[in-house]
């Protein structure tokens, strides 16, 4: 009830008009039965411009930090998160990595849609970076096709650190679902889920046009992030000599 009226009545009209989204190859998403869309990842508005304008609802698989904020507003945003149908996981790896995977499939069991970011965690650059091999685990197991998707312009309009949005245009591009059957009974060999994660990754580019790099997200950002704090403090260290 909650969804519906986010989707309907509240949020769905609400970022029509502020994204005024072009929507291409909508038909590409399955009208019933199990699937996975996977897509880039380039703002936190992702998670609420795609499942708006997709017919069908998709749950998406949700980092664990959005559930637990504290103070009244982290209640209230895990609230949300919730009432969408997001499911909180955990991004540490290991047996986490396992668990999140286990939640994924348990939503595709029920015919539903699944949404996931293979990159991990949004671009903090706008570029598409290296795919974690979850999303292969999933659909391997599964047996379900994968929807790519990309996202256009979200980066502009909301990157990273940005609290509101611009009003802008976006477009949301989806491609014709992969199949991959010819896999099937390799879901614990490393090189068949490297090969399918970077085939969807590779769709993903396609639709999308992004520079990709061959290095996970998060340890891109990470290394960013050094270098922007050495950069810092040789600043402040020129300014003491000076």
């Amino acid at each position: 009830m909650f969804y519906q009226l986010l989707k309907y009545i509240v949020l769905g009209p609400l970022l029509r008009l502020v994204f005024r989204p072009r929507v291409e190859g909508l038909e590409h998403v399955p009208e019933e039965g199990a699937a996975i869309i996977a897509g880039n990842h380039l703002s936190f508005a992702d998670h609420f411009v795609m499942p708006a304008i997709v017919p069908r609802r998709v749950t998406f698989l949700a980092k664990a930090e959005y559930f637990t904020g504290p103070g009244l507003k982290g209640r209230l945003t895990a609230a949300f998160f919730r009432g969408v149908g997001q499911i909180p996981i955990d991004r540490s790896g290991g047996q986490a990595s396992q668990a999140a995977i286990s939640s994924g499939l348990a939503v595709l069991r029920k015919g539903r849609l699944l949404g996931i970011y293979p990159e991990g965690t949004r671009s903090h650059d706008g570029r598409l970076y290296k795919g974690r091999t979850g999303v292969a685990a999933m659909a391997l197991r599964a047996g379900v096709p994968v929807v790519p998707c990309a996202m256009i312009g979200t980066f502009e309009a909301q990157p990273t650190g940005r609290r509101l949005p611009r009003a802008m245009r976006i477009t949301i591009r989806f491609g014709a679902p992969l199949d991959f059957s010819r896999y099937a009974g390799l879901v614990d060999e490393r090189t068949a889920l490297r090969a399918v994660t970077d085939e969807i990754m590779y769709a993903i580019l396609q639709l999308s046009g992004q520079e990709y790099v061959d290095v996970y997200a998060g340890e891109a950002k990470a290394a960013a992030q050094t270098e922007a704090k050495a950069r810092a403090h040789g600043r402040r260290g020129n300014g003491d000599r000076n």
